[in-house]
């Protein structure tokens, strides 16, 4: 019916940059003030608070309390029906908001809090200095559980170092490149190209983390200040979560916002949303480190959802903790990389900042007060989990579109077909022979030397996969950094337990 259309009523977030260990709000108070400006920005006041009857919370990266949303509930004074908690993962705070107008729109809920927060910053000094946070537990009485659970790194995967988004984003950043015929120069150019104008949103955003403008030369070019992480990331291309940061938002049915006496200019509408995982799950078993079928069909499901053309779309913030899961957005989504709409409304995570699993609830805010101010008409909003593995995008407007129907989320038929087998690629443990490299990164230490190379590839012989290192030798890896690695062939031996791999 159409008094259940979700709309987005109230948003907030909060950055605390200059927290400390006696100022720093714990995650229930965190919550409590963006629930509270949430409904501030409702125009109506705290008092709604009450009237909540679903609460859904990102995971948050420290925090072990068993039940987050009672808490939270019992802070705001609401006695929720529904209280939700998710799994770990950037495509979740962006899931939880399609879950929770599914809820409104099967009749289920009327007015529900989403959020989350990160504390990170408090966490770290407070290991500094030995010194007990005291945050909140609660009971033993546990919430819906939300979202998919399961470990991002497999076993031959953690074998060679690739266990962290650091050095796993590379391999899809060093594919991209070699799929676009781009040599290491153009390349270099291409991902301060693309992340110079996030630099130019941060500035102007006053939650984001890094508000400081910086060249596409002082992003991607090896600095005194920007160090290489895992090539061919210097430090300005890596998302950063040490931070202290909150943001929600309030979604009422349509009914529900006009009895609360929500002012209709402040109402954005939740059009659509979808959410979908790789499949294969783990990134070695992938037959394509340039292709993410899983989120090509991820996105088109929800414009298709909302009954819009990605061409209608003035607004879009896709989840961009590296330079590669943006362009990956774009190739899947056929666009150019200068697009004049942009890709960021907040300034991105490495310089918005990146809050553990809730950032998307800071595209969601920022998006909603864009709209509000008519910034445009239409927004696209993207999550991304593990490594480009689970996949979330939502859609805002002005208006309210066709009437949905649940569940609204759910992900259609695409044309997100790999241009290879799309069955799991079978792994040579023990590997030998000569091997033909797929993608590939050399790992830096804290004072910028190379460390570790990280390669994989194809056994010439069988086609089967290997995942290797390289000798720990500072010039090999130097050397690598230099020409294009991709496509050559080597020697793959196992050795002392690990497949090492040897340029030819």
């Amino acid at each position: 019916m159409d008094s259940q259309r979700p709309i987005l009523i109230g948003v907030a977030q909060f950055s605390d940059r200059d927290a400390t260990l006696d100022s720093s709000l714990n995650p229930v108070e965190m919550l409590k003030r963006i629930a509270g400006e949430a409904a501030e920005s409702a125009g109506c006041g705290p008092g709604l608070l009450s009237s909540v009857d679903t609460i859904a919370l990102a995971s948050v990266m420290g925090w072990k309390a068993k039940n987050p949303p009672q808490l939270l509930a019992d802070a705001i004074g609401a006695k929720p029906r529904n209280t939700i908690s998710s799994h770990v993962g950037g495509e979740t705070a962006l899931a939880l908001t399609n879950r929770v107008a599914e809820k409104i729109i099967a009749g289920e809920s009327e007015l529900g809090f989403v959020g989350g927060c990160n504390n990170i910053r408090s966490l770290l000094l407070a290991r500094k200095t030995g010194a007990d946070l005291d945050w909140p537990m609660g009971d033993n009485v546990l919430p819906e559980i939300f979202g998919t659970d399961s470990p991002g790194n497999s076993e031959a995967e953690n074998a060679v170092g690739l266990s962290m988004p650091i050095q796993v984003y590379p391999i899809f950043e060093n594919a991209l490149r070699a799929s676009r015929g781009q040599t290491l120069d153009e390349h270099r150019d291409s991902m301060g190209n693309l992340f110079h104008p996030f630099t130019t949103v941060a500035a102007a955003n006053p939650h984001a983390w890094f508000p400081t403008e910086r060249s596409a030369r002082e992003l991607s070019e090896v600095s005194a200040h920007n160090r290489m992480i895992c090539f061919p990331y210097p430090k300005y291309l890596n998302a950063v979560m040490t931070t202290d940061q909150a943001a929600g938002a309030l979604i009422a049915s349509q009914a529900m916002a006009r009895k609360l006496g929500v002012p209709e200019e402040n109402w954005i509408y939740w059009r659509a949303g979808a959410h979908e995982v790789e499949d294969p799950w783990f990134l070695s078993e992938r037959p394509s480190y340039f292709e993410s079928p899983a989120m090509r069909s991820c996105h088109e499901s929800a414009l298709a959802n909302s009954g819009l053309d990605l061409d209608e779309i003035e607004l879009l913030d896709f989840y961009s903790c590296f330079p590669s899961a943006v362009s990956m957005a774009c190739e899947m989504l056929g666009l150019s990389q200068d697009d004049p709409r942009g890709f960021t409304r907040t300034g991105g995570l490495p310089y918005a900042g990146g809050p553990g699993n809730s950032y998307g609830f800071h595209s969601l805010a920022t998006a909603v007060q864009d709209l509000r101010e008519k910034t445009g008409e239409h927004a696209l909003l993207t999550g991304n989990g593990w490594y480009l593995t689970k996949h979330s995008a939502t859609i805002l407007s002005r208006h309210s579109g066709p009437l949905p129907s649940p569940p609204n989320t759910k992900p259609i038929d695409s044309s997100a077909q790999s241009k290879w087998s799309t069955g799991p690629v079978q792994i040579e443990p023990e590997a030998n022979g000569v091997g033909i490299v797929e993608s590939y990164t050399i790992v830096h230490g804290r004072d910028g030397a190379p460390e570790r190379g990280i390669v994989i590839g194809r056994l010439e012989e069988s086609n089967r996969r290997f995942l290797a290192n390289t000798p720990a030798d500072p010039r090999l890896l130097a050397d690598l950094e230099k020409t294009e690695l991709i496509g050559t062939q080597g020697h793959v031996q196992f050795e002392s337990g690990v497949n090492l791999y040897r340029p030819a």
